[in-house]
């Protein structure tokens, strides 16, 4: 018994000193790169009370699930799995109403953000004032926007992934079509 025990102890002690000569370092989490192509805008206008400029890769289909209403459309970025859901309301003395929603909407996701930044924007020429909602964090929607010209239109825009959220994994992407919403909204025109 005695001679089993020690096969055993000086085997271990072999195994340990052979395995352990390189010091085991975990290699951190990584992503797969996303190559992101050179932006091309084109304007997109049609029968609608607005048009825009969007980027050339990404896809406009008129909205047709239950509940969407006239001239809701989305902007698809089908090699990224994307959608940008415009949904469009005519003001008739309610834009503070419409702004309101559009807030609880936005702060709906603050349970999973990390942080919501605002950002306001106007352009008196165009008669178009915006605010984005940059909402930092694992949630459903990174960025939304509404925009508005206070007497007749009233635009709202609000990203979102056919994936898991992911911060970190999402970054670039969320970051090339954030620029995207803000040339949008840049370009908007009112008819």
């Amino acid at each position: 018994m005695n001679k089993i025990f020690l096969f055993l102890f000086v085997c271990t002690f072999s195994f340990a000193g052979i395995s352990c000569k390189e010091k085991y370092t975990p290699k951190p989490k990584g992503y797969f790169r996303i190559d992101l192509p050179k932006k091309e805008y084109q304007n997109w206008d049609i029968n609608y009370p607005y048009s825009f400029n969007k980027l050339s890769i990404s896809k406009v289909v008129i909205d047709k699930a239950d509940g969407a209403e006239k001239y809701w459309i989305n902007i698809v970025y089908p090699d990224y799995k994307a959608t940008i859901h415009i949904s469009y309301k005519e003001v008739h003395n309610n834009v503070d109403q419409y702004l309101e929603d559009s807030r609880k909407l936005a702060y709906k996701h603050s349970v999973k953000a990390d942080a919501i930044g605002e950002q306001a924007y106007s352009n008196p020429q165009k008669n178009v004032y915006a605010l984005i909602y940059r909402i930092k964090g694992n949630t459903a929607s990174s960025v939304q926007f509404v925009a508005t010209d206070s007497t007749k239109h009233f635009l709202r825009g609000a990203l979102y992934f056919r994936e898991h959220p992911n911060q970190d994994s999402l970054a670039p992407v969320i970051k090339y079509i954030d620029k995207d919403m803000v040339r949008l909204i840049e370009s908007l025109e009112w008819k």
